[in-house]
């Protein structure tokens, strides 16, 4: 095959949809020590998606090459995979997003007197405009670097047809970003769609990661967290987070889990938890998870999925089997009492209209019983001067006598 084809193949691969472009750039963000990270979209990613961070910026050097596959400068040999610290290391995501959409990276370093422009296409440089050459041109800019793409999938229409509607691609992008903000917590975070002052996502670089549970996915939930944390020195692995106590239920699970700060998924984990709160929570009912598990590098295998989005690594079922008995104990501990939130009723306010089928409140604010009907039929006579039935039947005996007479 050519090798436009080979590359715009592999992109399909490494890019699904535009959340998987955003999280690859926020990882290379996070990977050059940023401590702000900004994210403008645009019909759900698909026109537009802007991201910028105040890292450590891109060498004018290496700005001819930063969009060739295989570029990265987090690795040299294939033995350093076994004791990978960052986020990347194939150097595929840049050079896979510019074969399916327009690049266009604005960086500056530390040590650099003004910021680099440079605009890419399969991978190579390309000039800004038809008569200039193909050269970063210097401008004005910040220290950091600022990736704009444009028009994603454009040469690739199937896969621009399957994507869904641009609100749920966004919905998409607001998760991934809402996870990686709730585990960064020493990074702010922003998330908006351009056009728009209010953001969606948006954390502050104090904030701990409490807070940062607190205003993304709300109040109800921080109430109801507890810190759960286990560590096995023998394995390698020490896992900290925060799970909800029993009082707390959605209809889906929300479930954050980093290895070693790398977003994945694991479905033996996912199980053993779910498997944990059966026992507290009502049926159909989900709680909220949130776990950071580290472990030994040289234990881990990063190479397994084209998006990152698995890990592999050894011991699994005793860690499994650990991290599930940490939450049960953690759960065990608070099951001892239930919260319930009430409200005073001041004296002298009008008394409130229960709930269907919920009691009444008098003015002191105490449950009012509602008195029980009895039917008739229901009742025994207990006094025998009370009416009984046969006041109202006619005396059958004193006519037949008068017939025997007669």
């Amino acid at each position: 095959l050519e090798e436009a084809v080979v590359n715009r193949i592999a992109a399909g691969e490494v890019i699904q949809r535009p959340a998987n472009a955003i999280k690859e750039m926020v990882e290379n963000c996070l990977d050059a020590g940023s401590t702000s990270i900004q994210v403008g979209v645009k019909s759900g990613g698909l026109k537009l998606i802007q991201i910028q961070d105040n890292g450590c910026g891109i060498k004018k050097e290496d700005m001819h090459i930063v969009c060739e596959r295989f570029t990265t400068s987090k690795l040299r040999e294939f033995e350093d995979l076994s004791s990978i610290s960052t986020y990347g290391f194939r150097g595929e995501a840049l050079a896979s997003i510019s074969h399916v959409a327009h690049v266009t990276i604005t960086t500056r370093t530390q040590d650099s007197k003004c910021a680099y422009k440079a605009c890419y296409s399969d991978g190579k440089l390309i000039p800004l405009n038809p008569r200039a050459q193909a050269e970063p041109k210097p401008c004005a800019g910040n220290q950091g670097t600022l990736i704009v793409i444009e028009d994603l999938f454009y040469n690739v229409t199937t896969r621009r047809k399957a994507l869904k509607s641009p609100s749920e691609e966004y919905s998409k992008i607001a998760d991934v970003m809402s996870k990686y903000a709730v585990h960064n917590a020493g990074v702010a975070f922003t998330l908006k769609k351009l056009g728009e002052t209010m953001a969606d996502v948006r954390t502050q670089s104090n904030s701990t990661t409490k807070d940062n549970i607190s205003s993304i996915y709300g109040a109800s939930v921080a109430r109801e967290l507890l810190s759960v944390s286990c560590e096995n020195g023998k394995l390698g692995f020490k896992m900290e987070g925060f799970v909800t106590n029993a009082n707390y239920s959605t209809k889906r699970l929300i479930f954050l889990l980093f290895i070693n700060h790398r977003l994945v998924d694991s479905l033996a984990i996912r199980k053993a938890i779910e498997a944990v709160y059966t026992s507290y929570l009502p049926k159909n009912s989900h709680p909220f998870v949130s776990l950071s598990i580290e472990i030994v590098p040289s234990s881990v295998d990063v190479n397994v999925h084209p998006t990152k989005h698995e890990v592999h690594f050894l011991h699994e079922d005793v860690i499994v089997e650990t991290i599930q008995k940490a939450v049960e104990e953690c759960l065990l501990g608070c099951n001892s009492s239930r919260t319930y939130f009430t409200q005073a009723l001041l004296p002298g306010a009008p008394v409130p209209v229960s709930l269907e089928g919920g009691p009444r409140l008098t003015q002191a604010g105490t449950p009012q019983t509602r008195e029980k009907s009895v039917y008739d039929y229901q009742l025994v006579r207990t006094d025998c001067r009370e009416q009984k039935m046969d006041a109202f039947l006619k005396p059958v005996s004193l006519r037949v006598e008068g017939a025997a007479g007669g």
